[in-house]
C-alpha cells in the first residue's frame, strides 16, 4: 500500500514539473487579431518564455516572420524603451507590419490595416516585453519582480537562449539586437552578452553580427545637450545660449548647480519658460494634453475630445488607441488570464538603474568588430542629435564615409556618416523620438539598406 503511495506521489511530482516546464516555454500562431479585417498575410507568433531562478520571470514575446526569405533572412531581437514600454509600441507604431488607421475616434473597436513600410520585410523580428513588468510579461514572486539593467540584460540574454531551443530553425540565421530611446543602455549590455556567451562556448551558438539603436540613450551628460538643440531650433535666442554657458559652464543639470550659481539658475528659468509648450518628442508637432488623462475618462467623454484632432494634429492620442484594442485582442494574442493587475503600454516598474554610461560596452563591440547602425531623427528634443554624434566621436574611430547626405525618390532624407569601426550613424530628416514613427518609408529604407550590406 506505501508503495502505491508513493508512486502516485512521484507522478504527480512529474506531472506537475511537465506542466511547469510547458508553461514555462510556450508559444503559438495568432492568425486573426481584432480590427484586422481577414487571417493576417504574415505569421506572427505569440508567447512566454520563462526565465530567472526557478523560471519566476515570464517574458511574453510577439514574433513576425520575415515576409522575404526567413530562412535565411536576419533575425533580430527588439526592445522598446522605457524602461518599461511595452514592444508592442514598435510593433503597431514604429516597425512592424499592422498599424492602427489614422481616423477619428468615434467610441468602435479600432482598425487595424497593413503598412507598407515594415522592418520585417527583410529581417524577422522578436519584439520582447521586457523588463519584467512590462506589457504582459510577469513575475511569479514579489523578488522576482524588481529589475536593474543588469537583471533586464542577463534575462534576454537567457531569453535568446531558450527561445532558440523551441525554434532551432533559426540559429544560423544572422543576428542583430535592437531597440530605440532607453534601450540605447540594454541593447549594447544584451550584445555584449551573447558575444562573451559565445567565446564562451555557451550553447546554442547565436550567430551574432551587430545591433542597431534609435535615438538612444546612451550616458547620463547627454541631456546637456538639450540647450545646444533649442538654440539650433530657434527656440531660444543666441543671446540666451551664450549666456547659459558663461553662467552654467555647459552643466545644465540642476542637480549639479550650485546653489549659490544664481545666474545659471535665472538662465535655465528663462529657458524653461522658451520650451513651455514644445512637444519635446518632435518639436514642430503640436503640443497636446496628456493622452494618459483620455483613457480614464468615459468612452463617450473619450469621443468627445477626440473627434476633434486627427491623427496628424495629435499623433500622440493615437498611440493610446491600444489601449481600447488590447481588451479585445489580450484572448487572441494567447496571453494568461490574471497573470498582471492591468495592462499599460508603458508602465512603473519596480526598476533600479545601475549603468550610467554604455560608451565602453560601444568600444568593446568595436573591438570585436560587430556591426552597428546607430540612427536619430533630427528635431527630437528628448535625445538630440548632437548627444548621439558626441558619444560617437568620443569613441575615436576614424571616418571611412564623410558626412553627406543620404536620399530617397531623389530627396535628401537625412545624413549619415561611416567609421571604422563598422559603425553607420545617420540622422532622419524630420523625424522624431523615435525616427520610424514619424519617418517610416525613410526609415525603412536606411534599415533595409544597412541590413544588406549596401551604404546609405
Amino acid at each position: 500500500m506505501m508503495h502505491w503511495h508513493l508512486i502516485i506521489i512521484i507522478i504527480l511530482i512529474i506531472c506537475s514539473h511537465a506542466s511547469t516546464s510547458t508553461s514555462a516555454n510556450s508559444g503559438g500562431r495568432v492568425e486573426y487579431l481584432p480590427g484586422f479585417q481577414g487571417p493576417l498575410p504574415f505569421y506572427l507568433e505569440t508567447g512566454y518564455v520563462g526565465v530567472d531562478e526557478n523560471e519566476d520571470v515570464q517574458l511574453f514575446y510577439y514574433f513576425i516572420r520575415s515576409e522575404s526569405d526567413p530562412d535565411h533572412d536576419p533575425l533580430m531581437l527588439w526592445i522598446t524603451g522605457g524602461p518599461g514600454c511595452s514592444s508592442i509600441t514598435g510593433l503597431l507604431y514604429e516597425i512592424g507590419p499592422i498599424q492602427f488607421e489614422a481616423m477619428h475616434y468615434n467610441g468602435s473597436l479600432p482598425t487595424l490595416t497593413l503598412t507598407p513600410n515594415s522592418w520585417t520585410k527583410m529581417a524577422s523580428i522578436i519584439f520582447l516585453d521586457i523588463p519584467v513588468g512590462t506589457g504582459f510579461s510577469y513575475a511569479r514572486t514579489k523578488w522576482a519582480s524588481r529589475s536593474t539593467d543588469n537583471l533586464l540584460s542577463e534575462r534576454a540574454y537567457e531569453f535568446m537562449r531558450k527561445w532558440f531551443e523551441g525554434h532551432p530553425e533559426f540559429v544560423s540565421n544572422p543576428f542583430y539586437v535592437g531597440g530605440d530611446s532607453y534601450s540605447g543602455v540594454p541593447v549594447p549590455i544584451i550584445t555584449h552578452l551573447i558575444s562573451d556567451g559565445n567565446e564562451a562556448a555557451n550553447l546554442p551558438y547565436i550567430n551574432l553580427k551587430g545591433y542597431v539603436l534609435g535615438n538612444p540613450s546612451t550616458f547620463s551628460e547627454e541631456s546637456n545637450y538639450k540647450i545646444r538643440f533649442a538654440n539650433g531650433m530657434g527656440l531660444i535666442s543666441d543671446e540666451l545660449y551664450k549666456s547659459l554657458f558663461h553662467t552654467c559652464h555647459g552643466e545644465y543639470r540642476s542637480q549639479y548647480i550650485s546653489a549659490s550659481n544664481i545666474g545659471c539658475r535665472q538662465n535655465l528659468k528663462l529657458y524653461e519658460e522658451c520650451i513651455d509648450g514644445i512637444f519635446a518628442d518632435h518639436v514642430l508637432e503640436p503640443y497636446c494634453s496628456d493622452p494618459m488623462r483620455l483613457i480614464k475618462l468615459p468612452t463617450q467623454k473619450l469621443v468627445d475630445e477626440y473627434r476633434p484632432l486627427s491623427s496628424s494634429d495629435c499623433r500622440v492620442y493615437r498611440t493610446h488607441l491600444v489601449y481600447y484594442w488590447i481588451l479585445e485582442a489580450s484572448e487572441a494574442l494567447h496571453t494568461r488570464k490574471g497573470t498582471i493587475k492591468e495592462w499599460k503600454r508603458c508602465s512603473d516598474l519596480n526598476f533600479t538603474k545601475t549603468v550610467y554610461d554604455v560608451r565602453p560596452y560601444h568600444q568593446n563591440l568595436s573591438k570585436k568588430g560587430y556591426r552597428s547602425l546607430i540612427y536619430s531623427g533630427d528635431h527630437d528634443m528628448i535625445i538630440p542629435h548632437q548627444s548621439t554624434q558626441a558619444w560617437i566621436r568620443d569613441l575615436n574611430y576614424s571616418v571611412i564615409d564623410q558626412w553627406r547626405s543620404w536620399k530617397l525618390n531623389g530627396q535628401i532624407a537625412g545624413y549619415t556618416e561611416s567609421y571604422s569601426n563598422m559603425m553607420t550613424y545617420a540622422t532622419v530628416k524630420g523625424g522624431g523620438h523615435t525616427a520610424p514613427e514619424y519617418k517610416p518609408e525613410e526609415c525603412v529604407a536606411m534599415f533595409k539598406r544597412w541590413i544588406s550590406n549596401q551604404p546609405l
